[in-house]
């Protein structure tokens, strides 16, 4: 499967994270603006460098807009190349390009696909007050689930029919 990387010694499993179309667009809109800022911030640039190369601010306006734009691309593309959630033996990893957020495998209580909105989702406690939707293709709800249970056999798993999903919804808008 394409999904999954397995690595026997650390018996370690990745997902690709599923982006929705919209978000693709705003990271794609979002690139082609850090190319504009720099294709307008090197024109400015260019002029300036013909006229007067002794302002200070000029110098620190340009450092800080080239910066930016090209932090904000990296950032965005280590988004598109690399979000995945990592099931190691102890650990669920959601790495969102840089940004890794670490959750113990041990204090996960459930897990439930709502089969309406076609949702997967993980509970950190009974109450469920605390989780976290997991964002990947539909088709490999399973297989997570799987894996997510061959390293904690406590995690319960269930699925939620439309009908008991529109109960739940209608029960807490009364509330």
């Amino acid at each position: 499967m394409e999904q999954l990387t397995n690595n026997e010694q650390g018996k370690r499993t990745v997902f690709r994270f599923r982006f929705s179309p919209l978000l693709l667009t705003v990271m794609i809109v979002g690139l082609a603006l850090c190319a504009a800022c720099i294709g307008l911030t090197s024109w400015q640039l260019a002029d300036f460098i013909r006229t007067d190369l002794t302002s200070v601010y000029d110098w620190l306006k340009f450092f800080l807009l080239y910066f930016v734009a090209g932090f904000l691309a990296v950032l965005i593309v280590s988004m598109l190349v690399k979000s995945q959630y990592i099931l190691t033996d102890k650990e669920l990893i959601l790495q969102f390009g840089f940004v890794k957020s670490k959750y113990e495998i041990k204090k996960i209580f459930s897990a439930r696909v709502f089969k309406k909105s076609n949702k997967l989702t993980v509970y950190f406690d009974d109450f469920k007050t605390k989780y976290m939707v997991i964002v990947v293709r539909e088709d490999w709800y399973d297989e997570f689930v799987k894996e997510l249970g061959s390293r904690n056999e406590r995690i319960e798993f269930d699925y939620v029919s439309a009908e008991e999903e529109e109960e739940w919804k209608n029960n807490k808008k009364k509330k």
